[in-house]
């Protein structure tokens, strides 16, 4: 909105000449950043006291671990927050006729008011368990499958008009498989390796990554600050690829696809950053409110999309190592006891408790200990992920 604004008022009088500086994606990504992040300060003690005042408390498990029974009632859905901060902010640096920005916007706010439900279901009827799990994947599937189809044809097209030429080509061929090669599948840290995917190899790919993304942020979602930080590293170190994929010059240089548009997604992943640093403010521990499922489920929506258009999926994987091995951690424990329980009659565990780190909170770790351990380990995974840029 801003960017338009300020192109109007070029066209005024030289004398608006400064607000060329507009024009400048990286310019609009830190304004991005900065007013997220003054968004979100601002207005954090308000919207806790209104989650306070609805009573809308966190539910703890009582078979979980004993030291988070004191947390029950400290205000959930604080997801809110960082959702504001993001719309807001984006909404006023992106260019509007940017149309990745938005199918990523519409993701995030989608997969928002699936946790919105969840949450509310939590809060309004008590229960620790929420919205059911088949009901929760029906509609994350659904908006997962529009944005992969979607995106299958607008990776390698410069607007929407090209976007319904190629879906009408790929009609009239018969529904061929193939797919311009900008919608590879790229292996990092090799030059040349990429896998052709297809329309519909693209398609399942997408809907993996995107639901795959937001149910591994939600599942990192159980200490105080543990998952928004790998957030806002993961979402930065995103920033960078899709700049590079946007710029020719830059995506020449590093061998990746060219993606005309991509780049205006920095704007997002800043946004993205500076609303997790506010919330991180009232977050850390002791935790003066949760983000819940309306935060985890967007955020971990909003990043597998971007990788999805940046072409980055196999790096999103790497770099948010720490989502993926607690994903992992919880569906080798749930299948492990099924198993145990028909061969043996009695359900058997591999971790202590799932998801991983109430593994090590069990095993003596503090709750702090934790946290930073995996931020630590995010940094890391990041830098690798970012190697990947050059070392290729």
């Amino acid at each position: 909105m801003l960017l338009s604004l300020a192109t109007w008022l070029q066209t005024l009088s030289p004398e608006f000449g400064y607000f060329r500086v507009f024009q400048y994606i990286t310019f609009r990504a830190v304004m991005a950043a900065m007013t997220a992040l003054l968004i979100g300060l601002a207005f954090g003690p308000w919207v806790i006291r209104r989650l306070t005042a609805l009573k809308i408390g966190q539910p703890i498990r009582e078979y979980g671990v004993q030291q988070h029974l004191a947390k029950s009632g400290t205000p959930t859905m604080g997801g809110v927050l960082i959702l504001i901060g993001i719309t807001v902010s984006t909404l006023l640096w992106f260019d509007w006729s940017n149309r990745f920005v938005w199918i990523v916007l519409l993701v995030t706010l989608g997969f928002g008011a699936i946790g919105w439900a969840d949450d509310w279901r939590k809060v309004v009827d008590k229960n620790p368990e929420g919205m059911r799990s088949r009901d929760k994947f029906f509609w994350q599937t659904l908006i997962g499958l529009v944005a992969a189809f979607y995106l299958a044809f607008s990776v390698s097209e410069t607007s929407n008009l090209r976007v319904f030429e190629l879906f009408l080509r790929w009609v009239q061929s018969g529904f061929s498989n193939d797919l311009p090669p900008a919608a590879d599948l790229i292996v990092p840290f090799f030059k040349t390796v990429s896998y052709p995917l297809g329309v519909y190899g693209f398609i399942a790919l997408t809907w993996f990554v995107i639901v795959g993304a937001s149910n591994a942020v939600n599942l990192t979602d159980g200490l105080d600050g543990l998952a928004i930080m790998p957030v806002v590293l993961v979402a930065s170190a995103l920033g960078v690829f899709a700049y590079v994929t946007g710029n020719a010059y830059f995506s020449k240089y590093l061998l990746f696809p060219h993606i005309p548009g991509s780049g205006e997604l920095l704007v997002f992943c800043a946004a993205t950053a500076g609303a997790g640093l506010a919330f991180l403010w009232f977050n850390t521990h002791p935790a003066q409110v949760f983000m819940g499922d309306v935060g985890a489920l967007s955020l971990g929506g909003a990043l597998g999309t971007i990788a999805v258009i940046t072409r980055q999926e196999i790096v999103l994987g790497i770099m948010g190592g720490v989502f993926v091995v607690e994903a992992l951690s919880v569906m080798m424990q749930v299948s492990w006891f099924k198993y145990t329980r028909k061969r043996y009659g009695a359900g058997r565990r591999i971790l202590k408790m799932a998801p991983l780190h109430h593994h090590f909170e069990k095993s003596g770790w503090k709750e702090t200990q934790v946290v930073v351990r995996f931020w630590i380990i995010t940094m890391l995974l990041c830098l690798v992920g970012l190697a990947s840029l050059k070392l290729r």
